[in-house]
């Protein structure tokens, strides 16, 4: 869906969905800054220069090539009714041809956790996907022992498929992950994996 000055912009019930902009600078970097000790532990090590305006500017400019050229569909979460960052949502290494696929990656400031905002986040996401990218099959991964990532993965109708060793370096080690997957016509039956 198509918002202001043809951008992308995607809504639920109590969210929008768009791009990064150079103007979310200060919000993200806050919600980012008062999350550190949340975030940490479920992300890759965070770069020296992280939270800097430059860094800022060059995910900005990384997220509008990538949607231009397809290849990813980086979001930011904001809540419809103050526009607050709540965090950020990303469809990556989308493949086409055969495969038409992608992979989520998701994160959310400490202060909106649990309150269902990330599970919205994803069925919107998801449903766009499905009904306008075309795609068949989207993926994510989290670590074992992220309970609250599997359990959303789950509500949100993702099923469990496996264990990926040594998949991601998160927090400086290379780790195991749990994988998900959605699919457009999916005709395998509910799963108890992370109940």
């Amino acid at each position: 869906m198509l918002g202001l000055r043809g951008k992308l912009l995607l809504q639920s019930e109590r969210l929008m969905l768009r791009l990064p902009q150079h103007a979310d600078f200060r919000q993200w970097s806050e919600l980012r800054r008062a999350s550190v000790g949340f975030l940490t532990p479920w992300e890759p090590t965070w770069s020296d220069d992280h939270l800097t305006r430059r860094a800022f500017t060059n995910r900005v400019s990384w997220a509008a090539r990538c949607f231009r050229s397809d290849t990813a569909l980086p979001l930011f979460i904001l809540r419809r009714k103050d526009q607050a960052l709540l965090g950020a949502i990303t469809l990556d290494n989308i493949r086409r041809g055969p495969a038409q696929a992608g992979t989520l990656g998701y994160w959310v400031g400490a202060p909106f956790a649990r309150q269902g905002y990330m599970r919205e986040a994803i069925g919107a996401v998801v449903r766009h996907a499905f009904t306008e990218m075309d795609l068949s099959r989207i993926e994510a991964a989290c670590l074992p022992e992220n309970e609250a990532s599997r359990g959303v993965l789950e509500r949100a109708g993702f099923k469990y498929e496996g264990v990926a060793q040594s998949y991601l370096q998160i927090n400086g080690r290379w780790r195991n992950h749990v994988l998900y997957a959605s699919l457009r016509h999916d005709r395998r039956g509910r799963t108890d994996a992370g109940v």
